[in-house]
């Protein structure tokens, strides 16, 4: 963290996502923001729209999405926001999304995967444990089904697709000696291993990134990396407080990361 000062990107933990963004011009460019009918997606949502970008909230709360656009479009008159329905912890679900979307004919330059849940010890529908697949999976897959029209959408337009993981400080946290569970992943948590779940999915979202940036090669921080032109080329790098910061060793683990690729694309096959 920046505690003292800016960093190199002349920004630091005390900027807003406004300052971080002032002066850039999204116009014309479309993001897909999961989970922004509240907390930090929803600022996200806000400030990209300000800038002029055409945002899709993707929620399974479509209710509160909407709420969220009403509130912009109040803000920002000419705002463009649509709002889908997104339940990152079914893989029907993210295919029906991104089957929809894909019909929609819309281009495609930012993918912020920002969605995140910390609960006690549930099953998905897929019989999958609730954390890892809604925070890691459900973003693998999403990722993954819309790689390709981002592709397009970069070619088509010269202008280089962002796709952003939002993770977490707390993967530092993760307690288990291998980093994944891999042959325990819907292992049993009680209340006091809550955080050990949230931790893997937080670091499983950082390997995601890092193998994800190797295949492709090549809040305010969200919004400083979906739109500053200074994070133009940098891929697969973990940021903190608006600056490229130092993540846990396991997290730059590429072996793992490979793996977890891996396991992610066997989990969410048919």
């Amino acid at each position: 963290m920046w505690l003292f000062g800016r960093g190199s990107s002349g920004f630091s933990f005390s900027n807003t996502a406004e300052e971080v963004t002032n002066g850039i011009d999204a116009t014309g460019l479309t993001a897909i923001i999961p989970g922004a009918a509240s907390g930090m997606g929803a600022e996200a949502a806000r400030v990209l729209a300000l800038r002029g970008a055409h945002v899709i909230i993707a929620d399974r709360n479509v209710t509160a999405g909407r709420a969220v656009k009403e509130d912009i479009i109040k803000e920002s008159h000419n705002a463009k926001v649509d709002v889908m329905e997104l339940d990152l912890s079914s893989k029907a679900s993210v295919r029906k999304f991104a089957d929809e979307f894909k019909s929609s004919g819309l281009s495609l330059n930012i993918l912020i995967n920002n969605a995140g849940i910390a609960t006690n010890f549930k099953l998905s529908q897929d019989n999958i444990e609730l954390v890892f697949a809604t925070n890691h999976l459900g973003h693998f897959l999403l990722t993954n089904l819309l790689l390709d029209t981002m592709k397009n959408t970069a070619r088509k337009s010269n202008i280089e697709g962002r796709i952003i993981n939002v993770a977490s400080g707390l993967h530092w946290l993760s307690s288990y000696g291998e980093g994944i569970r891999f042959d325990n992943i819907n292992e049993q948590i009680t209340r006091r291993h809550i955080l050990w779940s949230y931790a893997q999915s937080k670091l499983a979202n950082i390997l995601h990134a890092n193998e994800l940036a190797r295949r492709l090669k090549g809040a305010s921080t969200t919004c400083y990396v979906a739109l500053h032109p200074d994070v133009k080329g940098i891929s697969g790098q973990y940021f903190v407080d608006n600056n490229i910061s130092t993540s846990h060793s396991k997290a730059r683990d590429m072996v793992l990361a490979k793996k977890l690729w891996d396991f992610s694309l066997e989990m969410t096959q048919n």
